[in-house]
This record gives structure tokens, C-alpha cells and sequence, in this order.
């Protein structure tokens, strides 16, 4: 055995059988892209600004908090929860590691309703957990029947809601929300990474009466900061002292503080924008309504799911080739045929409407 063949014989086996993470862009010059649920808005340049000139104070040879509590502090005064009861991570992705740190292992079931972001079923397999797949019902809603089957017949340890649902966009009415977290044995974690442009309300309105579960929570959409990779769990202050244990010193950097800090101070742009966007995406699910043979999921998010007719490999390739990117959802078992588009600024959404209503006979 070589040398490099021992190094890798040493690669757990729940590693072994993962790939590695990556969207793809196919091939050409993209002008408009719809495919990652982006907001369509950067931040103003005189918050750029803003924040440069936090930076320039910045002193680069001191490390930064042990955990941003001033940052966590504001969040909370912003969504009106106690300090102690949020942690801020590096995006919701790297909280979900986290919380597969603290609540996944060996033999450990969760509960994973399906279509699901598929992250969340690596993450399980990564800390050698078992996944309990709910399939939705027909229309693509969650089985919430399903869901309270299995959590009585598995005894799961961790449940995952995603609210409003990514891929689909459907959303899960808090009603239904609380019989699951009334009926969970152990952690209900609620992504909420969409929450922003839903209709149904937040389980954040009921928080306080489920100490079991957790909120998970996203700069990256509505906020419009996904290329600096900040997020945060909303919970119980007693559950979240238990997180916060696995959580690694000096994570997060004053920079992306410094910008969340900017951000929080401008309610009435963060207000604004989520209206636009909101208005955006009602308008591609109705234009997209009109197409023969397309079939809309009218979905609570930024986003729009669409099954069309014939190939959707083949008009996702010809949308490429038009100069607009969107989302091929095949891989998806429950989404074969289907393709997504981000709501885009009006001009964006206009190009990929006449780029589709061409291709479409």
C-alpha cells in the first residue's frame, strides 16, 4: 500500500461515500443569474462605505470576540428574542454542522421530510446518523401526518422543518409547525432561511413555548449578504449554552460584523427590498401560471419551482445558452422535469420570461 493509500485509508466511511458540494454552471457566457436563490440587491454604496470605514479601524493583529456577543445582541434586539439565546455562525450551513456536532452520532434517527435542501441528509450521514425520509404528499406539501407517524414509530432525535421549503417553496402552517414540536422527543430544528418573504407566520411567535426547537436563520437571502457567509440559531437560552459548547473560538470576522451591523441599522431598506422581491416572485408565478404546460408551485419564498413539459435538462441547457441561469431540480426524485428561478431585479425577470416563453413552442 502506498503511502497516499494509507493517508486515505484513514478517511471515515461516511466520508468516503460523500462528493463534494457544487452547483455547476454549464458552459457560455451568463448575463442573468437566477439559479441560487440570491438576493437581486447589493448593499448601497454608502453602507459599503459604512462598513470600509468600520474596517479601516479594525486592528488585523488582534483576534476578534471568542463569540460575536455584540453582534448576537443586536440580532436580538432586531427580532426581539434574549442575547444569550442566539448564536451567530459563518452562514446556515456551518450551523448546521454545529448542530450535527451536538445532536447526530452513531444510531441516532432524523427526521428529514422530502424534497429537502439536500445538505441537510449529508450532514446526517456525515455524523453517522440515520435518515428517516418522509415523502411529501402529491401536490409537493409536506405529509405532516407522515411526519407525526414517524416521529411516534422512530423516536427520532432530531426533526428538520423547512419553512418555507427549499426546493419547493411551500410552506408549512405553523399550526402543523407546533403538533410536530409538541410531538418531537427531542430537537424540531426550523430552517427558516426564507422566512422573510413568507406569508405564514414565524415559529419565532411561539418560541417561547417550545424550548425544543431551534431556529436557523440566514443574511444570505433577504438580507442580500451571501458572499459573506453570516447566519444564527434562535432557541432556548438553556439548549443553546449546550450548542454553543461545540463551537469553536474566533469563528466569525469583524468584517462580516461590521456589515450585519450596517445592515440592522437600515430597517426601512431591508423593508423595501423584501417587498420588491416579494412582488417579483408573485409575478413570475403568475406569468409562469399562463405558459401551456407549465406547472407552477406557488411557493412562499424568492424563488419559483416550475415543472414544464418535454425535457428539462435540454430547456435549462437552452436557457444557458440565452445568457440565463437557472436551477435543473431533477436531482431531486420528486422534481424530475422541474427547474427553479430566483426572482431577479425586473429587468432579469423579463429577460428569463422572454428566453423561456421563446423556447417554450
Amino acid at each position: 500500500m502506498t503511502i497516499r493509500n494509507r493517508a486515505l485509508s484513514q478517511v471515515k466511511d461516511e466520508i468516503q461515500k460523500q462528493h463534494p458540494y457544487r452547483v455547476g454552471i454549464p458552459p457560455g457566457q451568463i448575463t442573468v443569474k437566477l439559479n441560487q436563490n440570491e438576493s437581486p440587491f447589493d448593499l448601497p454604496d454608502e453602507l459599503r462605505e459604512t462598513v470600509f470605514e468600520h474596517w479601516k479601524e479594525t486592528a488585523f493583529h488582534r483576534y476578534p470576540s471568542e463569540q460575536p456577543d455584540d453582534l448576537a445582541k443586536l440580532i436580538a434586539d432586531y427580532i426581539c428574542w434574549d442575547s444569550d439565546g442566539i448564536i451567530v455562525g459563518n452562514g446556515s450551513n456551518e450551523l448546521t454542522y454545529t448542530l450535527g456536532l451536538t445532536f447526530i452520532s452513531s444510531g441516532r434517527k432524523v427526521v428529514l421530510p422530502r424534497p429537502m435542501f439536500s445538505f441537510y441528509e449529508r450532514v446526517v450521514d456525515i455524523f453517522g446518523g440515520t435518515v428517516v425520509s418522509i415523502t411529501p404528499r402529491d401536490n409537493l406539501q409536506f405529509d405532516t401526518d407522515g411526519i407525526l407517524k414517524a416521529i411516534q414509530q422512530a423516536t427520532p432525535s432530531v426533526v428538520v422543518i423547512t419553512s418555507p421549503n427549499n426546493p419547493t417553496g411551500l410552506a408549512l402552517p405553523l399550526a402543523e409547525i407546533k403538533i410536530i414540536a409538541e410531538a418531537a422527543p427531542g430537537l424540531v430544528l426550523i430552517d427558516e432561511a426564507y422566512i422573510e418573504f413568507a406569508d405564514e407566520l414565524s415559529m419565532l411567535t411561539a418560541l417561547r413555548e417550545y424550548p425544543n426547537v431551534i431556529l436557523l436563520r440566514t443574511f444570505s437571502k433577504a438580507f442580500g449578504l451571501a458572499g459573506l457567509r453570516m447566519g444564527y440559531l434562535v432557541g432556548d437560552p438553556a439548549l443553546m449554552s449546550e450548542v454553543l459548547k461545540v463551537r469553536p473560538p474566533f469563528m466569525i470576522d469583524r468584517f462580516s460584523i461590521a456589515a450585519v451591523r450596517v445592515l440592522l441599522s437600515q430597517s426601512h431598506l431591508l423593508h423595501d427590498r423584501i417587498a420588491r422581491i416579494r412582488s417579483e416572485t408573485k409575478r413570475l408565478i403568475q406569468v409562469l401560471q399562463q405558459i401551456k404546460g407549465v406547472r407552477v408551485l406557488a411557493g412562499q419564498a424568492n424563488f419559483v419551482t416550475f415543472k414544464v413539459p418535454g425535457d428539462s435538462k435540454e430547456l435549462f441547457m437552452k436557457l444557458a445558452e440565452s445568457g440565463i441561469l437557472v436551477r435543473d431540480m431533477s436531482g431531486y426524485p420528486e422534481l424530475r422535469g422541474f427547474l427553479r428561478v430566483s426572482a431577479g431585479t425586473p429587468d432579469e425577470n423579463r429577460a428569463f420570461l422572454r428566453a423561456l416563453t421563446r423556447i417554450i413552442p
